[in-house]
Order: C-alpha cells, then structure tokens, then sequence
C-alpha cells in the first residue's frame, strides 16, 4: 500500500509537553521502586525470582495493554481511552501499595502495567496523527529523551524516597502521579484522531489490520528489533539493582546515581539518534544503535566473567543503555511512518514487542541468583545478537531494495510496496 499523503496539524506547546510525559508510565512504573527492590524482597520473605516476577508482571501488562488500547484509540479516538487509562492507573497503584503479599502484588503490577500501556501507545499514535516526515522522527526522539529523563528521575528520586518511605510508600506516590497526569490529561489534551478518520469494523477489522502489518517485512524487523534490544534493556532494568547493591556494595541512594548515569546516556543518544535518523539516515543510525548495544553488552559479559571493578561494568551497561537509545527513533519511524490510518494498532505491536520481550528477559537474569553477573551478561548479549540478525535478514535488504527503485526511476512513495 502507498502511504498516504503526510497529514500536518498544528501544535500547541502544552499538548506537546502532555503528550511526551504521557510516555512517563513505563519507565518510572518500572524505575521509581526497584531502588527499593531488595528491601521489598525481604519485607515480604520472597525469593529473588518471585520479586523480580513484580517486575515482569507490569512489563506483561505494559505489553497486552497496548494490543489493547491501540485498535481502540483508532476506532473511539485518543482522548478517551487516555482518560480511562489513567484512572485505572491510579487505583492500581493504590492496590500494589497495600498488597499483603508478593503473590497480590504481582496480580496488581500486572493490571497497573495494562492501565499504563494506554498512554505509551496514545503518544506513540497521537504524534503519527500529528506529524510526519522529519517532524515526526524528531517527535521520536524527543520521546526517547523524555523516557531517559523519567529513566533519570525515577530511580534518583526512588532512592532518596526510600530514606523516608517504604516501597508502599513510592507505590502511593505513583498514584499521585498518575493524578497529576490525569488532570494534565483532562485540561489540555484534546482529540488528535478525528471521527472521519477512525477505522471501524470491530475485532475483525483489527484482525485484519493485525495481519496487514505483520506481512511488512520492514515493519516486522522493525519491531523485533526494538523487542530484542529492550529485551536487553529490561534484563538491566530488572538485574541491575541486584550487582550493583549485592555485588558491589552500592547503597540505594548509590544504585540510584549510578543508574541516573546510564539514564543520561539513554537520554542524550535518543536526542543524537533523532536528529541523526533525520540528517543522515534511518538505517544507519539504527545500525550504529545495534552495534553500540552489542559492544556495550559483550563488555559487560567480560567484567562478569573477570570480575572487573565497578568503573568497567559501569561504562558497558552505559554503552548498551546509549545503544539501546539509539535504536528507538529510527525503529519506531520505521515501523509507523506507512501506517497513519491505524497508528494506533501498529503502535501497539511496537510496544507489545518492548515489553513482552522484555517480561520475558527479566526472570531469566535471577534464575543464577544474586551473587553472580554472568546471567545479565548471557541474556543481554544474547538479545543483542538477535537484534543484529533481524537487521540483516530484514532491515538491510530492504535498503537495498529501496536503493535499488530509485536507481531505475520508480516514484520513492512506491519504496513500500516495492521492497516488500
């Protein structure tokens, strides 16, 4: 299918500042507690791996929520769905905040992660109503930027609230967050998706839409890739707190620093990244992405398997984490770009690929246990080369392919179907 002609629309300031925060619901869901994490552990007598299982049952629902919440955002709009996310969101937080058990907490993470999804997949999708072309990967980027920033703050502030509160405590304040983002909602968020412009025809209209996207092999590679390398990053998310505290001896106010480090690198190379997809190309700064994530996790398998000081884990888990940034704007513009019609749905798949892989990466880092890095070594080099694989089998051919209708004068608008 040719895509359609790029749709423009005017911004204003504020809905564009609501729009990047509502990207704020994975990152500090996932980051403002784990600095609190172990405590959390010993507080209600779990193992390691059922903790961590809190972890992967909010990237669950951060995952199923948006095959979800996508279709429905293209069929009723964006503002409702937004609306009805975030209430849920609120009284879930409330419900983890009391839980008596690891088991309840987990049921609760779970369906906090699904009330969550609605606003990663509505800013994904509210910015293809709203942008194209250029503006549309620096929209990306700028997401990127925003998530790095919540990356920053969330584990930062979660380590100092943890010297006056208890992880019941920071799950509370996730509830207040959720209501300020509610009201934020409410008062400037208005309608990007207009009613002449929603698809209908119920679950199997979806169906069909699902199936659509899923036979673009660009599009394809384009969200393995992404659910490879936030595979990668979710093992980190998950096993990070355990080597930096159980290993080598960092306080939770220590943790939160040094993963406020890694979340500043995430943050200036998904900035890099999208002004580097716009001015150079998409591909290349995908591929530069992928090889950054892979340097920085072989790294990391090598000071685990050495032993290496704190300094060189450090840099390779910033290494990955900058890789892993660089990937999101030319992968998501990659994915969405074709696809204005049902942004949504396609935003969707996107995310359910960065949290699904990530869920079920996440356990896999405690299944060695607390005392060892090697497990978030294997698991983070493995998500890596997959990630490269697709690249190749995927992405890269269909460069080539792009190149190659040019060079015999097809219109560029036709590249799509050309290399598919």
């Amino acid at each position: 299918m040719i895509p359609s002609a790029p749709r423009e629309r005017t911004v204003g300031r504020a809905l564009a500042v609501v729009l990047a925060l509502l990207t704020v619901f994975g990152p500090i869901s996932m980051d403002l507690y784990l600095p609190v994490l172990p405590a959390l552990t010993n507080e209600l007598h779990a193992s390691t791996s059922a903790a961590q299982l809190t972890v992967t049952a909010c990237l669950l629902g951060l995952a199923f929520g948006q095959l979800i919440a996508g279709p429905l955002s293209d069929r009723f709009g964006r503002r409702r769905p937004m609306l009805a996310g975030a209430v849920a969101y609120i009284a879930t937080s409330v419900l983890c905040a009391f839980s008596p058990g690891v088991e309840s907490l987990v049921a609760a993470r779970f369906v906090q992660g699904l009330a969550g999804a609605v606003g990663i997949v509505i800013a994904q999708a509210a910015g293809r109503d709203l942008y194209s072309g250029g503006k549309l990967v620096r929209y990306y980027g700028r997401l990127t930027v925003i998530g790095g920033l919540a990356a920053i703050v969330g584990p930062v502030l979660g380590g100092q609230l943890a010297a006056f509160t208890d992880w019941r405590g920071i799950f509370l304040f996730l509830a207040l967050l959720g209501a300020v983002i509610l009201i934020a909602c409410l008062t400037v968020f208005r309608e990007t998706l207009p009613a002449v412009e929603r698809t209908g025809g119920g679950l199997a209209q979806s169906g069909r839409d699902f199936r659509r996207l899923l036979s673009d092999r660009l599009f394809l590679g384009a969200v393995l890739i992404t659910g490879f390398v936030n595979a990668a990053l979710f093992a980190y998310l998950s096993g990070a707190t355990y080597v930096l505290q159980g290993i080598y001896g960092l306080s939770p106010q220590g943790y939160s620093f040094a993963f406020g480090l890694n979340s500043a690198g995430f943050m200036v190379f998904g900035f890099i990244a999208g002004r580097l997809s716009e001015r150079w190309s998409e591909k290349g700064t995908l591929l530069l992405g992928l090889t950054m994530t892979l340097v920085g996790a072989a790294g990391l398998l090598v000071t685990a398997a050495l032993q290496l000081p704190l300094a060189a884990i450090v840099l390779s888990l910033l290494t990955m984490v900058s890789g892993v940034a660089t990937t999101t704007p030319p992968s998501t513009s990659l994915a969405l770009a074709h696809y204005p019609q049902i942004a949504g749905t396609a935003s969707s798949l996107l995310g359910t690929a960065r949290f699904a892989f990530g869920g079920i990466a996440a356990p896999l880092v405690g299944l060695g246990g607390s005392a060892t890095a090697l497990p978030l070594g294997l698991v983070t080099v493995t998500c890596a080369l997959l990630a490269a694989v697709v690249y190749v089998l995927a992405v890269r051919p269909h460069a080539r392919a792009a190149e190659h209708t040019v060079t015999i004068g097809q219109p560029v608008a036709d590249r799509v179907t050309a290399a598919s």
